[in-house]
């Protein structure tokens, strides 16, 4: 067939192009748009606000050679057909592109799949559309709304703390309740109590153990009613030595478990950020290398899952009926439900797209079929969907409750047991526990019941145990648990999650503490200016609202200039407010310090710099005297010794920071600081770490080192390079800001605006 009559099918990535290419044949060009091809200009705010909310969009630097492929190969073709990614973003992309190469070729249309199955494909080829001018318009003014916030707010905070730092209106949001998390966890005050277990043997010499829960008929309770010293606990003690320990109830019951719905964008980062202590971004790359395609040999490129980025647990009737052929060959009828088991719509999702599910459920494409042409990472996602998939397709299981009632005088004991009497969906996936770093009450485990026991039996105390207890404050943020909160209340997109997180890390507002995401002093520095000065605008339910009315844009209930007049309204009152206090905002930031200046006498007090906080006369500009603050003592870290066990700490030697035991001398143990990036480097499996040279240089460089001697001398941050798909990019700076870019492409990207 002649080139002139061939479709030209353009996506973003050249994975997805690949894939593609082998499903539709000879009689199509599949080529690659590489992500955005125009943006807002990175130096100016490229919005004209007096005129609609106008963009000013310009193409982005080294997009130009791209840019003349697609014209080029557009004019040969017979009809251009854009499968950019089936949401906002994609829909944009799409029109941005189409608005482009239209003097190329007139007769463009958009298809989308929310699979890269040869179905999916070619169902979408024969129902091409226009461009979604309503989903454009949602995106774009999501774009124009954070370009604002971040290009009018973030020069406040230049003049107010130091110049480079960024105050995005999501990821505002998302830092203010880490910090006021902190906060709380600050202002706790832990309270004393004691718990009493007692051993107990049945005459078949069978032990267990039961918690005591009342006294009098008063349920002791750590917040109310409690055993409060080791005194009132002793005492309660030596009343219960002395005690007949009787069964006076015995309750059971069967319960069905049903298996949890397929994952969404956000589920899906939660369980692998706590199963495999991954980055939410790190989950979001290795999910959209799945969804591309992933290169099994005989079979070529494959698409191994659906799209990545949805808030939808609905599932296709053909996909749950290839479900259950599989349940049926792999586990047995018995595993399967008498009907179709459909998931209903979740409260506020937009429901664009099915859960996050494999393409081919066939037990050719088994995840243990397919190790040895998946990474370790890889493997490791794509096995977690394809279990909670299969699971929730599966039966119930089947758990025999037991709770026992032990009377001894004024004092009532309870114990409780689980038996797994089916085991139902659990053969296919079993749900991870709750990690107790993201817990604040104790979580008791359940006994093993002896059998037979009947009410009014007695029964031999063993032992008494006593311990003491003190009351938990909230748990700090995890990766994990922020998604969850961020997706419960509605701020932000699933899809904007991982980005959100890794802006906070790059931009020091956060660190983190083994697994736990703790503020910095200059998070908590920003957060209180940004409050303070913009409470109608940083806060949870604001930003919230800004979601639906985005959403009511796509559903074409409002209008992009409506949406954004409402926004910009209380905002820029705010913004004016503020510019005419900076030089006030940035004295009330400064700390008093009781330490006079050995120049000139006058108070030090402690401001802020590029480098963070510092001691400075309060005489500036006559005296321009300053010191820097040293840190005293080490800073311990949630994060135990690989040794003995011990708290880390981060000491300061010679090279720089580095983890040390705290059971030094006796414990000689170090480690470097890691990152939470992945190597790059194929096969390596170890993480960047950072390193300090012996003049003084910070590096980063892989833990694996000497086998491996991958190196940067720029922070690397977890995101993926957009351009060329390397994993990770780059923290840079300028006399402008900062940004990250790629070290093998050198694209650079601006700081995120969420």
């Amino acid at each position: 067939m002649n080139d002139k009559t061939k479709r030209l099918i353009i996506v973003e990535s050249p994975a997805k192009a690949k894939t593609i290419n082998k499903i539709v044949g000879k009689d199509y060009k599949v080529t690659a748009s590489v992500g955005h091809i125009i943006d807002l200009p990175p130096k100016r705010l490229g919005v004209d606000i007096d005129k609609g909310f106008r963009p000013e969009y310009e193409t982005i630097k080294g997009k130009g050679k791209i840019i003349s492929e697609l014209k080029k190969e557009a004019s040969t073709a017979s009809e251009v057909l854009i499968a950019t990614d089936p949401d906002r973003e994609g829909e944009a992309i799409a029109y941005h592109i189409a608005r482009t190469i239209n003097s190329a070729n007139e007769k463009i249309l958009r298809i989308e799949f929310n699979e890269i199955t040869q179905n999916a494909v070619l169902s979408a080829l024969e129902r091409p559309r226009r461009i979604d001018d309503a989903r454009v318009d949602a995106q774009q003014a999501r774009r124009v709304m954070d370009r604002i916030v971040g290009y009018q707010v973030s020069p406040i905070l230049w003049a107010t703390i130091f110049r480079g730092l960024s105050a995005g209106r999501v990821q505002s949001v998302a830092l203010r309740l880490i910090v006021e998390r902190e906060e709380e966890i600050d202002k706790f005050n832990p309270v004393e109590y004691w718990t009493v277990d007692a051993v107990l043997k049945t005459e078949n010499k069978e032990e267990f153990k039961a918690r005591l829960i009342r006294i009098n008929d008063v349920l002791l309770d750590p917040g109310k009613f409690r055993i409060g010293s080791q005194k009132e606990a002793e005492e309660h003690r030596k009343s219960l030595q002395n005690e007949k320990y009787t069964v006076s109830e015995i309750e059971k019951k069967t319960i069905s478990r049903n298996p949890a719905p397929p994952f969404i964008t956000s589920t899906l980062q939660q369980e692998a950020s706590r199963r495999f202590r991954m980055t939410t971004s790190r989950v979001m790359s290795i999910a959209q290398q799945l969804y591309e395609g992933i290169d099994l040999g005989p079979k070529g490129n494959v698409g191994l899952i659906t799209y990545m980025r949805t808030d939808s647990t609905r599932i296709s009737d053909e996909a749950v009926q290839k479900a259950r052929d599989y349940i049926a060959a792999s586990y047995g009828p018995d595993f399967l439900p008498a009907g179709l088991r459909k998931t209903g719509k979740r409260k506020g999702a937009q429901d664009a797209h099915e859960a996050i599910r494999p393409t081919y459920i066939y037990q050719d494409y088994e995840p243990k079929k397919l190790k040895k042409f998946l990474s370790a990472d890889q493997l490791k996602i794509y096995e977690l969907i394809w279990r909670r998939f299969v699971a929730s397709q599966m039966k119930p299981a089947e758990i025999e409750k037991t709770v026992v009632f032990i009377k001894a005088g004024k004092y009532l004991f309870r114990a409780e047991g689980e038996v797994i009497v089916f085991r139902g969906y659990l053969l296919a996936y079993e749900e991870d526990k709750p990690d107790p770093e993201d817990l604040n009450e104790e979580q008791i485990s359940p006994e093993n019941i002896p059998k037979g026991l009947i009410s009014g039996q007695l029964l031999l105390l063993m032992k008494l145990l006593v311990e003491q207890k003190f009351t938990q404050p909230p748990p700090r943020y995890t990766e994990s648990t922020l998604v969850k909160t961020l997706d419960k209340l509605d701020i932000g997109r699933p899809s904007t999650y991982a980005q959100i997180i890794s802006t906070l890390f790059m931009r020091k507002y956060v660190e983190r503490l083994a697994r736990a995401i703790k503020p910095t002093d200059l998070g908590r520095t920003v957060i209180k200016l940004l409050v303070n000065h913009f409470p109608d605008i940083f806060n949870v339910k604001f930003t919230a609202r800004m979601e639906d009315n985005l959403d009511k844009i796509e559903k074409r209930k409002s209008t992009y200039v409506d949406t954004l007049q409402e926004f910009y309204g209380p905002f820029h009152e705010s913004l004016q407010r503020v510019k005419d206090r900076k030089k006030e905002i940035k004295e009330g930031l400064q700390e008093e310090t009781g330490i006079t200046c050995d120049v000139c006498g006058r108070p030090m007090v402690i401001k802020w710099g590029r480098n963070g906080r510092f001691y400075a006369c309060s005489g500036f500009p006559a005296c321009k005297n300053t010191k820097p603050i040293e840190e005293v003592e080490a800073r311990e870290v949630e994060e135990k010794c690989e040794v003995c066990g011990s708290s880390m700490q981060v000491r300061r030697g010679r090279y720089g920071e580095f983890l040390a035991c705290s059971n030094y001398p006796n414990c000689k143990f170090t480690k470097a600081i890691g990152t939470g990036v992945k190597c790059p480097e194929e096969g390596c499996g170890g993480e960047i770490v950072q390193r300090q040279s012996k003049k003084g240089k910070i590096f980063y460089s892989c833990s694996n080192y000497p086998t491996c001697k991958f190196a940067l001398w720029d922070k690397p941050v977890d995101v993926k390079c957009p351009q060329c798909g390397y994993p990770l990019m780059v923290e840079k700076s300028s006399n402008r800001g900062s940004y990250i870019q790629c070290p093998s492409c050198k694209f650079k990207k601006q700081e995120s605006e969420n």
